[in-house]
Formats: C-alpha cells, sequence, structure tokens
C-alpha cells in the first residue's frame, strides 16, 4: 500500500507535466515572438510611410491597445510562472516546505513593502503638490519674463524710431547747431530786446497820452469854431435877405466848381478832348482814339430835346462807316448809349 501511495503523486505529476507541454504554454517563447514581432501599418492604425501616426487621437488609441496587450501578457506570464513553480514545488521531492512561520515571514516583509510602498506613495503625492505650486510659480514667472520681454521688444523699437529721427534731424539741420551756451546768448540778447521795446512802449504810450489830449483840445476848438460859424450863418443869411432880390446867389460858385470838377472827370475818362455848339441844335463832340481823333456831330430837332441825325468823322477826315450804330440810338433818342457804342466800336478799330 504505501508504494502504491508513492508512485501515484510522481504519476500524476509527470502526466501534468507532460500535458503542460504539450499545451504548448512556454511564457519563454511568448516573449521571444514579442521581441521578434514587428508591427506593420495596418497593426499601427494606418501611419504614414514613416510608420507612425499623424494623428494624436489615433496615437493615443494605439498606445492604449498596445499598452493593454502587454499588460495580459504579462499577467499571462505572472499566472503561467506561478504555475510552473506550483507545478515544480509539488512534483520536487526535495521541495521546501512552507510552514507557518514562512508563512508570517512573508507576511512581514509584505508589510514592509506595502508600508514603504505607501511612504512612497505620499512622497509622490508631495512632490505632485510641490509640482503644481512650482507650476503656478513658473507660469507667473513666465508672464512676467513675457511681459518684460514685450516691454524690452518695444523699448527698443522706440530706441529705434528715436535714433532714426535724431539722424533725420541731424541731417534736416546741419552743423553749426543750436547749442546750449548760443541758446542762452541769444536768450539773454532777446531780454535785452525786449527791455529796450518796453522802454520805447512805454514812450510811445506816453506820446498817445500827449496826442490823445491834445486830440481833446482840437475837439473843444473844433465845437467851438462850429458854434462861431452857427452864429456866422445866421448873420450871413439875415445880410441877403436885407440885401433885396437883384444880388448874386452865393451857391452860384460852388455849383460852378462841381460842374467843371465833374465835367473834367468826364473827359478824363472818355478822352475827350474839346466840345462846343456849332448852332443851337449842333452838338461837336472829339474825342482822342487812339493815335487819332474822332469828332461826333449830334443834330438836334429844335426847340426839342430829341436826337434827329449824327455823323461820326473818323481820324482820316472821312466819315466812319457806323451807320447801324447810329440809327438804332438816334431812333432810341439814347445820346450816351451812341457816344459809347461809337467809341468802342473807334478803339476795337472798326468802321473806317
Amino acid at each position: 500500500m504505501a508504494t502504491k501511495s508513492a508512485t501515484a503523486p510522481t504519476d500524476v505529476a509527470h502526466a501534468l507535466q507532460a500535458q503542460l507541454e504539450g499545451a504548448n504554454l512556454q511564457i519563454l517563447d511568448a516573449r521571444l515572438k514579442l521581441g521578434a514581432y514587428k508591427f506593420d501599418d495596418d497593426d499601427l492604425g494606418g501611419g504614414d510611410d514613416t510608420g507612425t501616426s499623424k494623428d494624436p487621437e489615433g496615437v493615443r488609441n494605439d498606445v492604449a491597445a498596445q499598452v493593454s496587450f502587454l499588460r495580459r501578457l504579462k499577467f499571462q506570464y505572472l499566472e503561467q510562472n506561478a504555475k510552473d513553480k506550483y507545478i515544480k514545488t509539488i512534483v520536487s521531492d526535495d521541495a521546501p516546505l512552507v510552514t507557518a512561520a514562512a508563512n508570517e515571514a512573508l507576511r512581514l516583509r509584505n508589510e514592509e513593502k506595502k508600508a514603504a510602498l505607501r511612504e512612497a506613495k505620499a512622497k509622490l503625492e508631495e512632490k505632485k503638490g510641490d509640482v503644481k505650486v512650482l507650476a503656478g510659480l513658473v507660469e507667473e514667472d513666465y508672464s512676467r519674463a513675457k511681459t518684460l520681454t514685450q516691454e524690452a521688444t518695444t523699448l527698443s523699437q522706440k530706441i529705434l524710431d528715436a535714433r532714426l529721427e535724431l539722424t533725420r534731424l541731424r541731417q534736416a539741420h546741419p552743423h553749426p547747431r543750436l547749442t546750449v551756451k548760443s541758446a542762452t546768448a541769444t536768450l539773454e540778447a532777446q531780454e535785452a530786446e525786449m527791455q529796450d521795446l518796453d522802454e520805447a512802449m512805454r514812450g510811445v504810450t506816453e506820446e498817445i497820452g500827449q496826442i490823445k489830449e491834445g486830440v481833446r483840445k482840437g475837439v473843444g476848438e473844433i465845437e467851438r469854431l462850429r458854434a462861431e460859424k452857427v452864429e456866422l450863418e445866421k448873420i450871413a443869411g439875415a445880410a441877403r435877405v436885407g440885401e433885396g432880390e437883384g444880388e448874386e446867389d452865393g451857391r452860384v460858385a460852388g455849383l460852378y466848381d462841381w460842374f467843371s470838377a465833374s465835367l473834367t472827370l468826364h473827359r478824363s475818362l472818355l478822352s475827350l478832348v474839346s466840345s462846343h455848339a456849332e448852332t443851337e441844335n449842333e452838338l461837336r463832340l472829339r474825342y482822342a482814339v487812339g493815335q487819332g481823333e474822332i469828332t461826333i456831330k449830334l443834330l438836334f430837332i429844335p426847340n426839342t430835346r430829341q436826337l434827329g441825325a449824327a455823323e461820326v468823322i473818323g481820324p482820316d477826315g472821312g466819315m466812319m462807316d457806323v451807320g447801324d450804330v447810329l440809327d438804332t440810338h438816334v431812333h432810341a433818342n439814347d445820346v450816351s448809349g451812341l457816344v459809347w457804342a461809337v467809341l468802342a466800336r473807334a478803339r476795337n478799330g472798326g468802321g473806317t
């Protein structure tokens, strides 16, 4: 009975080992195959010619799929390794015995490792917090540095613009330029000139005051003379009334002077050389035209102011051909219009 009990587990173990070898579950062969496997474009999710996907979302999905595959492969490896160790332990005659003390020691080592793991996780969380804080500080420093960089760029551009403007000003205003010393001297000279002008202005102001005083005195004198003039006119009017009707009116002299001045002005404006009455109803006017003279004969109907006929004698002594002008103005009894039309025709060289 003892022999059967001793040989039965061995046969069972050998049969289990043969079954495992026949099942082709060697994890090492799978690892070698994975290392020698080359992914093509289809396995990588349809990448470009370089064997990588250009789409970040596609790359992320590919990486996630590969990580999942590797995790499953790792789990299979651990599972098969554990089974292999378990089978070797069972079928081995000199396998170490697993006692409670060994399990306790293993548990203590696991506790130590877990404690170390918790401590490492705590340190990692602390580092994460520090990284978050430092990230905020770094972001602030980056923003500050970016602002300073922009200010530096702006200031550099302003400096370049100022240099260009200074260069243009130097080209526009060559030497000698105005210096502080020359500007001070110019200012002192202007101040002295302003003082002289102030003194001159005070003198002119005093002179103006004196002139105003003289004007006031002159106005008073004029008012006095006006009053005297009024009194004298009253006396003269009373004297004229007492002289009688046979005496000459005193206004004739003024009217004569006015008429003489008007006649002189008319002659100067129209180049009138002479005017005289041949008979009671004939008036001859002689005008200077260019290098010669023309004579206009005006014949009036007796005892009326109606123009009856007109003739124009040219510079050569012959009659001028201005019949259309004469007929129009004679019928209209327009003496002044006739004279102006004839003069215009003669000055423009029309009619001979």
